[in-house]
C-alpha cells in the first residue's frame, strides 16, 4: 500500500518542497525513514507512534517506510510530523480523505498528538505557491503567521484528530488575511531615542542623513564621549517603515530563524543588529553544518552596526567584504549551497587609536599610544574593507557652548523628513531598474543616473590625483554626491555636492596627509 502527501522545509531561509512517500508492505514491524533525515526527523517515528496511539488509532504492525523526496536535499527539523503520521494513517485504511494529497502539511506532533508550532511557515508557503497549491494545514499557533500571506486557505489545527474531523468542511476565517496585517500599521518603537538628545555634532547629523537617505554605509571616527554610539543607535528612528516585499523578505529570514517575537504581523520596522566585538565570523555572516542567517542577514534591509570596529576580529570583518559588494551570502557545503539575503547598510564607530586620545587636542588628554600599538589598533581593519564604507566621518569633541544651543536640537522627525523626501526621488527615478537606492548604483546605471555637470567632474578628476583614491572610493563619492543632490531637490550633480562628498572621506584624506 502507498500513498504520497505534500509538506515543505527549510533550506536556508526558503521553503523547498518535500514529497512524504508512505509505503505498508509485509515483514517485521519496523519502520525507516530515507530521504537524507537529519536526527530530528529520525526521532520523528517515536513521536508519530505515540500521537497515532494516544488518538485512538491502531499503528500499523507493518514494515513501513518513509520517503523524503527529493532524496538528494537534506531535511531538517520536526515539520513532516504531520505529514508523515496523515500518511500513515491514510495508507493503512484507517482514514479516508479525498484532496487531502494537495493540501501542503506543515507541523510537529507532540506524544499526546498535539501539533505544535514550527519555525519557517512563511518560507515554506511561499513554496507552496510555486507548487500550485493555495491550501496550507498549519498549527494553530503558526495561524496568525501564516493568515501573514494573501492568497491562501489556512487551516489551523491544535490536535491530529482535528485533521480528519475538519476536513473537507472550510474552517471559520480560512483564507481571509490577518486584521492586524492588512491594517500594516508598525508597532510604535518601545524606546523614546531621538537625535535632539545629541547636542551639537551638526556635522555628524547631516552625514547620518545622508546616510539614511541613500542607504550608504557610515563609519564614525572619534574620541571616547562624543555621541558616536548615539549617533549611530538613532539611525532606525529617521529610517522609514519596510516596503510590502521589503516587509515579507525580513519576516521570512526572522521565521525561518526561529527569532519571529509577534506571529502575528509582518516586521514593519527596519531591523538593527547591534552585535558584541566578540562574535565568530560564522556568527556574523552565517554558518553551521547546517547553514543558519548570520548577523548580517538578520539586518536584512536594516542596519548592522559595530560598535568599537577594531576589537573585532580580523578574520569576522573581512568576511564583511563579499556580503558589503554582493548584498547576499553565499555558503557551499559538500551537497549543496545556501544564499541568505544580506542587503544591510553598515554603521560602524572606531577611536583614533587604542588609548582613544590622539589629535583629540584636550586638556589632560594626551595619546600614550605607541607607533607599533597604533598600527597593529589599524591593521584590525583592512584597505578594501575601509573602501567599502562610503562615509568616513570625523566625531570631535563639542565646544562647552554647543551643549547649551540657542535653538532647538535638529530632531530625527526633521531629519527622517528630507530623508522620506530623498527617497521618494529614488523610488520614481530606479522604478524600471530593480534598485531601490543610490547606493546600488553600479556600472552603466552609475554613469546613466548620477552624470556629474562639468565643473563637478573637474573638481573630482583633481580630486582622484590628489588623494590618491582608489576606483572603488571614486564611484561611492559620485554615488553619495548623487545623494547630496537628492536631498537638495537638484537633478544634476554640482560642484558643491561634490566637494560636500570628498569631506566624508576621512581616511582617504589622512592616508595622503
Amino acid at each position: 500500500m502507498y500513498g504520497k502527501l505534500i509538506s515543505a522545509c527549510l533550506h536556508g531561509v526558503e521553503g523547498k518542497r518535500v514529497e512524504v512517500e508512505v509505503d505498508l508492505s509485509n515483514g517485521l514491524p519496523q519502520m525507516n525513514i530515507v530521504g537524507l533525515p537529519d536526527s530530528a526527523i529520525k526521532e520523528s517515528m517515536e513521536r508519530v507512534r505515540a500521537a497515532i496511539k494516544n488518538c485512538g488509532y491502531a499503528f500499523p504492525l507493518q514494515r513501513i517506510t518513509v520517503n523524503l523526496a527529493p532524496a538528494d536535499v537534506r531535511k531538517e527539523g520536526a515539520s513532516f510530523d504531520l505529514a508523515i503520521a496523515a500518511g500513515i494513517l491514510l495508507t493503512s485504511g484507517q482514514w479516508h480523505c479525498e484532496g487531502l494529497e494537495k493540501i501542503l502539511l506543515i507541523g510537529e506532533l507532540a506524544l499526546d498528538g498535539s501539533v505544535r508550532p514550527v519555525a519557517g511557515v512563511l518560507s515554506m508557503m511561499t513554496a507552496a505557491r510555486s507548487m500550485g497549491l493555495s491550501k496550507v494545514i498549519v498549527p494553530k499557533g503558526n495561524e496568525e503567521e501564516a493568515r501573514l500571506l494573501s492568497g491562501y486557505e489556512v487551516w489551523p489545527i491544535a490536535h491530529l484528530s482535528e485533521l480528519k474531523a475538519g476536513f473537507p468542511q472550510k474552517p471559520d476565517g480560512a483564507g481571509e488575511a490577518s486584521p492586524r496585517s492588512a491594517a500594516g500599521a508598525a508597532s510604535a518603537r518601545a524606546s523614546q531615542d531621538d537625535y535632539a538628545d545629541v547636542l551639537g555634532q551638526l556635522h555628524a547629523k547631516r552625514a547620518m542623513t545622508i546616510s539614511a537617505a541613500g542607504m550608504h554605509n557610515i563609519l564614525l571616527i572619534g574620541p571616547p564621549g562624543t555621541g558616536k554610539t548615539m549617533l549611530a543607535k538613532r539611525l532606525p528612528t529617521i529610517m522609514p517603515p519596510l516596503g510590502e516585499n521589503e516587509s515579507i523578505e525580513v519576516t521570512k529570514i526572522y521565521s525561518a530563524s526561529g527569532k519571529f517575537a509577534d506571529r502575528c504581523r509582518l516586521v514593519r520596522e527596519r531591523p538593527f543588529r547591534s552585535p558584541h566585538h566578540s562574535i565568530s565570523a560564522a556568527g556574523l555572516i552565517g554558518g553551521g553544518s547546517v547553514p543558519k542567517p548570520g548577523e548580517v542577514s538578520l539586518a536584512h534591509r536594516g542596519i548592522l552596526f559595530l560598535d568599537e570596529l577594531p576589537e573585532f576580529s580580523r578574520v569576522a570583518l573581512e568576511a564583511l567584504r563579499q556580503p558589503m559588494e554582493d548584498r547576499v551570502v553565499t555558503i557551499s557545503r559538500a551537497r549543496t549551497t545556501y544564499t541568505f539575503p544580506a542587503h544591510f547598510l553598515l554603521a560602524a564607530s572606531m577611536n583614533p587609536c587604542p588609548c582613544g586620545w590622539l589629535g583629540a587636542q584636550t586638556e589632560g588628554r594626551e595619546c600614550l599610544c605607541s607607533p607599533a600599538q597604533l598600527s597593529r589598533y589599524r591593521s584590525k581593519m583592512s584597505g578594501p574593507l575601509l573602501d567599502r564604507i562610503d562615509l568616513q566621518v570625523e566625531v570631535p569633541r563639542s565646544a562647552y557652548h554647543e551643549l547649551m544651543p540657542a535653538q532647538a536640537p535638529l530632531s530625527s522627525a526633521e531629519m527622517r523628513a528630507a530623508v522620506e523626501s530623498a527617497h521618494r526621488i529614488q523610488q520614481h527615478r530606479y522604478r524600471t531598474i530593480g534598485i531601490s537606492f543610490n547606493s546600488e548604483l553600479a556600472g552603466k546605471m552609475l554613469r546613466e543616473h548620477a552624470a556629474l555637470s562639468r565643473e563637478a567632474a573637474g573638481l573630482l578628476q583633481d580630486s582622484f590625483a590628489r588623494l590618491g583614491l582608489s576606483l572603488r572610493a571614486h564611484d561611492r563619492i559620485i554615488k553619495i554626491a548623487r545623494t547630496i543632490a537628492d536631498l537638495a531637490g537638484s537633478e544634476t550633480i554640482l560642484p558643491e555636492h561634490v566637494a560636500e562628498a570628498l569631506q566624508y572621506r576621512v581616511l582617504d584624506r589622512r592616508g595622503r596627509a
